[in-house]
């Protein structure tokens, strides 16, 4: 079978709301490779966006799914319990940067976000909530409403729930300060709701599809103090931040600011579906018995993968090895950036292992160029690397490879990159 005729297939039997990346249907994965169906190898910078922490088919991951699936695979939490759940809420309570913690497993991040508004809401009293522009919280009815971008995630399906309000991410590059946000943040409590009907304020610490930009600490520390004075909750999403990518266990934890409630999926469990909310305990059991929960949250099979998952993070030292690559990559796009025979790219940002830079129309220049970034990611594909696009403007080129990676197979990915960099500018003369 090739690409080609499984692509036919999927043309005729998956809806086109869910697109596809490229049409390489994989084989096979190890570490931080891929091979397809018709045996061709790529480097993965994608981690199946974020979720390869610990790279593809970790040995310690597998033998603990293994030992998993002989023993049982699924009763419901809610029905008969099990250890690997409580085990793993008692590691993310361990974890979590704030004393007295409590955790609640689900499956995926939108469930996550979804469950962290109910709590807030269960704990507050109160119904608003308040998001950033260029976040990305989830596909459900809620938390679509809480992403702070239209197209694609928003288009054809009509009026978001209400209570839901957005104000600008700072974002230099792109003419946005902190005291915009903050000036906009209080348009809204003056003109669409009071602080007092607000239950949250959501906020990744570095935003994913919206570009990777951190969140600056000055705002984090504004937004701490602004929720305690209004007895508003701060809610930390770190679906894509989490698990040691950005340099420490959470993203929230380069700025020093405690949040109440934190959301977690993606590395959680190496590839399973597993996600989770990690909070402070008065605030986790405002909830009433049976208004958390459902059918496979917090499946063993995942619980499993996921205490392999927190003891690979420990034993591999993994917070240093993110520190370690992300050094490594940006060192190694200033060099690029230099060139002449590139397409141009500014902004090399993020902490940790979570990198990304901008495609820009001319050097030194900061206006987008989202064509040559799809020049960008297709030329790396053809050169057997797989890479991801986002921000807001579609120009940000993404690097998410596994912290598990060798330095010889990351240094021969961005060669891979540093020529698709080259042969994007050729196709685009």
């Amino acid at each position: 079978m090739t690409n080609t005729d499984l692509q036919a297939r999927r043309t005729n039997a998956v809806p086109r709301g869910i697109s596809t990346a490229y049409p390489k249907f994989v084989a096979r994965a190890e570490g931080s490779e891929i091979w397809d169906v018709e045996g061709n190898r790529y480097i993965d910078f994608a981690g199946g966006i974020a979720v390869l922490n610990t790279g593809h088919r970790h040995p310690k991951v597998i033998e603990a799914v293994k030992k998993q699936l002989d023993a049982y695979t699924h009763t419901a939490f809610q029905v008969l319990p099990y250890e690997p759940y409580v085990e793993v809420c008692e590691r993310l309570a361990a974890l979590a940067p704030f004393k007295d913690a409590k955790a609640i497993l689900f499956s995926t991040g939108a469930e996550a976000v979804e469950n962290a508004v109910k709590i807030a809401r269960a704990a507050t009293g109160r119904a608003g909530v308040i998001a950033f522009t260029g976040g990305f919280h989830g596909r459900t009815a809620m938390t679509m409403a809480l992403t702070g971008k239209v197209a694609p995630y928003k288009t054809k399906f009509g009026i978001a729930p209400p209570g839901v309000f957005h104000v600008p991410f700072p974002v230099p590059q792109h003419g946005t300060s902190v005291g915009d946000t903050l000036k906009a943040l209080d348009y809204v409590f003056r003109a669409d709701i009071g602080p007092d009907n607000v239950a949250a304020i959501i906020i990744e610490p570095v935003q994913g599809e919206g570009g990777f930009h951190p969140a600056p600490r000055e705002l984090l520390e504004q937004l701490r103090a602004m929720c305690d004075q209004h007895g508003i909750l701060l809610v930390a999403d770190e679906v894509q931040t989490g698990f040691a990518r950005t340099g420490k266990m959470f993203g929230i934890e380069h700025s020093g600011i405690e949040p109440d409630l934190i959301t977690v999926a993606k590395s959680l469990a190496g590839g399973f579906p597993l996600s989770g909310v990690i909070g402070r305990a008065a605030i986790m059991d405002a909830a009433e018995p049976g208004g958390l929960g459902g059918t496979y949250a917090g499946n063993p099979v995942a619980c499993a993968a996921a205490l392999a998952v927190l003891d690979v993070i420990d034993e591999e030292r993994l917070i240093e090895r993110a520190n370690a690559i992300g050094d490594r990559i940006k060192a190694r796009l200033g060099a690029i950036a230099k060139r002449n025979d590139i397409v141009p790219i500014a902004a090399i940002r993020g902490p940790g292992a979570m990198v990304a830079f901008d495609i820009v129309t001319e050097i030194g220049g900061d206006q987008p160029d989202a064509a040559a970034t799809k020049r960008v990611t297709q030329a790396a594909l053809d050169g057997g690397l797989v890479l991801l696009s986002c921000g807001v403007h579609g120009s940000t080129i993404r690097i998410l490879n596994a912290l598990t990676i060798s330095d010889a197979l990351l240094d021969e990915g961005l060669d891979r990159l540093e020529d698709a960099l080259k042969a994007a500018l050729t196709v685009g003369a």
